[in-house]
Protein backbone atom coordinates (compact mmCIF):
# COMPACT_ATOMS: atom_id res chain seq x y z
CA UNK A 1 0.00 0.00 0.00
CA UNK A 2 0.99 3.41 -0.73
CA UNK A 3 0.96 6.13 2.27
CA UNK A 4 -0.30 8.36 0.04
CA UNK A 5 -3.44 5.97 -0.89
CA UNK A 6 -6.46 7.25 2.34
CA UNK A 7 -7.47 3.28 2.18
CA UNK A 8 -3.65 3.01 3.80
CA UNK A 9 -4.90 5.67 6.60
CA UNK A 10 -8.05 4.25 6.84
CA UNK A 11 -6.72 0.82 7.45
CA UNK A 12 -3.96 1.94 10.15
CA UNK A 13 -6.89 4.51 12.09
CA UNK A 14 -9.37 1.33 11.93
CA UNK A 15 -6.37 -1.00 13.78
CA UNK A 16 -5.32 1.71 15.82
CA UNK A 17 -9.28 1.84 17.05
CA UNK A 18 -9.28 -2.24 17.23
CA UNK A 19 -6.41 -1.57 19.59
CA UNK A 20 -8.14 0.34 21.36
CA UNK A 21 -11.09 -1.46 22.10
CA UNK A 22 -9.18 -4.51 23.24
CA UNK A 23 -7.47 -2.34 25.48
CA UNK A 24 -10.48 -1.24 27.05
CA UNK A 25 -11.92 -4.76 27.02
CA UNK A 26 -9.08 -6.13 29.18
CA UNK A 27 -8.93 -3.42 31.34
CA UNK A 28 -12.80 -4.07 32.29
CA UNK A 29 -11.99 -8.00 32.53
CA UNK A 30 -9.36 -6.58 34.49
CA UNK A 31 -11.56 -4.70 36.97
CA UNK A 32 -14.37 -7.22 36.63
CA UNK A 33 -11.86 -9.51 38.14
CA UNK A 34 -10.81 -7.27 40.78
CA UNK A 35 -14.32 -6.73 42.01
CA UNK A 36 -15.32 -10.41 41.42
CA UNK A 37 -12.16 -10.69 44.24
CA UNK A 38 -13.32 -7.97 46.67
CA UNK A 39 -16.63 -9.40 46.67
CA UNK A 40 -15.74 -13.11 47.03
CA UNK A 41 -13.18 -11.77 50.10
CA UNK A 42 -15.69 -10.08 51.39
CA UNK A 43 -18.36 -12.96 51.46
CA UNK A 44 -15.39 -15.40 52.72
CA UNK A 45 -15.10 -13.16 55.73
CA UNK A 46 -18.95 -12.15 56.47
CA UNK A 47 -18.77 -16.31 56.79
CA UNK A 48 -15.97 -16.41 58.89
CA UNK A 49 -17.39 -13.27 61.26
CA UNK A 50 -21.40 -14.37 61.46
CA UNK A 51 -20.17 -17.27 63.71
CA UNK A 52 -18.27 -14.79 66.04
CA UNK A 53 -21.28 -12.70 65.91
CA UNK A 54 -23.58 -15.60 67.30
CA UNK A 55 -21.33 -16.87 69.78
CA UNK A 56 -20.97 -13.36 71.26
CA UNK A 57 -24.84 -13.25 71.27
CA UNK A 58 -24.63 -16.49 73.21
CA UNK A 59 -21.97 -15.76 75.64
CA UNK A 60 -23.68 -12.22 76.11
CA UNK A 61 -26.53 -14.37 76.91
CA UNK A 62 -24.96 -16.89 79.10
CA UNK A 63 -22.73 -13.83 80.53
CA UNK A 64 -25.89 -12.08 82.08
CA UNK A 65 -27.94 -15.81 83.11
CA UNK A 66 -23.70 -16.37 85.39
CA UNK A 67 -24.61 -12.13 86.66
CA UNK A 68 -28.55 -13.56 87.64
CA UNK A 69 -27.20 -16.52 89.17
CA UNK A 70 -24.49 -15.27 90.52
CA UNK A 71 -26.31 -12.48 92.34
CA UNK A 72 -28.63 -15.68 93.75
CA UNK A 73 -25.38 -16.73 95.19
CA UNK A 74 -24.28 -13.84 96.21
CA UNK A 75 -26.48 -14.13 98.97
CA UNK A 76 -25.66 -17.00 99.73
CA UNK A 77 -21.66 -16.66 99.17
CA UNK A 78 -20.13 -13.61 99.76
CA UNK A 79 -16.79 -14.95 98.66
CA UNK A 80 -17.96 -16.40 95.71
CA UNK A 81 -19.92 -13.07 94.58
CA UNK A 82 -16.56 -11.28 94.02
CA UNK A 83 -15.18 -13.81 91.27
CA UNK A 84 -18.09 -13.93 88.93
CA UNK A 85 -18.70 -10.70 89.15
CA UNK A 86 -15.01 -9.99 87.90
CA UNK A 87 -15.53 -13.31 85.33
CA UNK A 88 -18.93 -11.53 84.07
CA UNK A 89 -17.08 -8.24 83.86
CA UNK A 90 -14.84 -10.07 81.43
CA UNK A 91 -17.05 -11.57 79.44
CA UNK A 92 -18.82 -8.41 78.63
CA UNK A 93 -15.28 -6.62 77.98
CA UNK A 94 -14.74 -9.56 75.55
CA UNK A 95 -17.86 -9.11 73.91
CA UNK A 96 -17.08 -6.10 73.25
CA UNK A 97 -14.14 -6.68 71.79
CA UNK A 98 -15.34 -8.64 69.38
CA UNK A 99 -18.34 -6.05 68.32
CA UNK A 100 -15.55 -3.30 67.92
CA UNK A 101 -13.93 -5.60 65.57
CA UNK A 102 -16.65 -6.49 63.21
CA UNK A 103 -17.63 -3.38 63.45
CA UNK A 104 -14.11 -2.16 62.07
CA UNK A 105 -14.25 -5.35 59.37
CA UNK A 106 -17.88 -4.31 58.05
CA UNK A 107 -16.44 -0.12 57.78
CA UNK A 108 -13.47 -2.04 55.38
CA UNK A 109 -16.43 -3.89 53.40
CA UNK A 110 -18.09 -0.54 53.00
CA UNK A 111 -14.97 1.34 52.17
CA UNK A 112 -13.63 -1.38 49.34
CA UNK A 113 -17.37 -1.62 47.47
CA UNK A 114 -17.31 2.35 47.40
CA UNK A 115 -13.21 1.77 45.91
CA UNK A 116 -14.44 -0.46 43.18
CA UNK A 117 -17.74 1.71 42.11
CA UNK A 118 -14.91 4.56 41.71
CA UNK A 119 -12.98 2.45 39.82
CA UNK A 120 -16.15 1.35 37.41
CA UNK A 121 -17.20 4.67 36.83
CA UNK A 122 -13.44 5.73 36.17
CA UNK A 123 -13.74 2.82 33.31
CA UNK A 124 -17.27 3.98 32.41
CA UNK A 125 -15.95 7.48 31.79
CA UNK A 126 -12.52 6.29 29.64
CA UNK A 127 -14.77 4.49 27.28
CA UNK A 128 -17.69 6.76 26.74
CA UNK A 129 -14.19 9.28 25.86
CA UNK A 130 -13.10 6.96 24.01
CA UNK A 131 -16.33 6.11 21.99
CA UNK A 132 -16.60 10.08 21.56
CA UNK A 133 -13.14 10.15 19.85
CA UNK A 134 -13.58 7.34 17.65
CA UNK A 135 -17.03 9.17 16.24
CA UNK A 136 -14.88 12.35 16.01
CA UNK A 137 -11.97 10.83 14.76
CA UNK A 138 -14.60 8.93 11.37
CA UNK A 139 -16.60 12.17 10.46
CA UNK A 140 -13.23 13.68 10.19
CA UNK A 141 -12.11 11.13 8.14
CA UNK A 142 -14.86 11.37 6.15
CA UNK A 143 -15.36 14.74 5.65
CA UNK A 144 -12.25 15.87 5.14
CA UNK A 145 -10.64 12.41 3.03
CA UNK A 146 -13.58 10.46 1.75
CA UNK A 147 -15.55 12.62 0.24
CA UNK A 148 -12.38 14.52 -1.58
CA UNK A 149 -11.17 11.32 -2.52
CA UNK A 150 -14.50 10.60 -3.96
CA UNK A 151 -14.81 13.96 -5.72
CA UNK A 152 -11.17 13.55 -7.00
CA UNK A 153 -12.31 10.11 -8.84
CA UNK A 154 -15.16 11.29 -10.38
CA UNK A 155 -13.03 14.24 -12.48
CA UNK A 156 -10.23 11.86 -13.10
CA UNK A 157 -13.01 9.43 -14.46
CA UNK A 158 -14.19 12.55 -16.66
CA UNK A 159 -10.56 13.08 -18.03
CA UNK A 160 -10.10 9.60 -18.93
CA UNK A 161 -13.69 9.42 -20.87
CA UNK A 162 -12.67 12.93 -22.56
CA UNK A 163 -9.15 11.63 -23.43
CA UNK A 164 -11.06 8.33 -24.89
CA UNK A 165 -12.92 10.32 -26.94
CA UNK A 166 -10.04 12.61 -28.43
CA UNK A 167 -7.62 9.68 -29.10
CA UNK A 168 -10.39 7.19 -30.79
CA UNK A 169 -10.13 6.95 -33.89
CA UNK A 170 -12.33 8.75 -36.41
CA UNK A 171 -15.51 6.74 -37.75
CA UNK A 172 -16.09 5.32 -41.10
CA UNK A 173 -17.84 7.47 -43.43
CA UNK A 174 -21.35 6.26 -43.90
CA UNK A 175 -20.87 5.43 -47.88
CA UNK A 176 -18.25 3.02 -47.20
CA UNK A 177 -19.40 -0.60 -48.10
CA UNK A 178 -18.59 -3.39 -45.27
CA UNK A 179 -17.22 -6.85 -45.86
CA UNK A 180 -19.23 -9.71 -44.87
CA UNK A 181 -17.06 -10.08 -41.64
CA UNK A 182 -17.55 -6.47 -40.83
CA UNK A 183 -21.59 -7.33 -41.02
CA UNK A 184 -21.56 -10.24 -38.96
CA UNK A 185 -23.15 -9.54 -35.51
CA UNK A 186 -22.28 -12.17 -33.00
Amino acid sequence: MNTHDPLFWLVIITAIIALSFLVIAVAMIAIATFVNRAVKTVNRLEEKVDPLITRANALSEQGQKIAVQGRQIAEQFNVMSGHLSTATMHLSESAALIKEEVRGIMMLADETAEMARDKVQLVSRAIDTTHERVATTTEFLQTKVIEPARELAAVLAGVKRGLEVLVAPAPRPINTTYGDEEMFIG
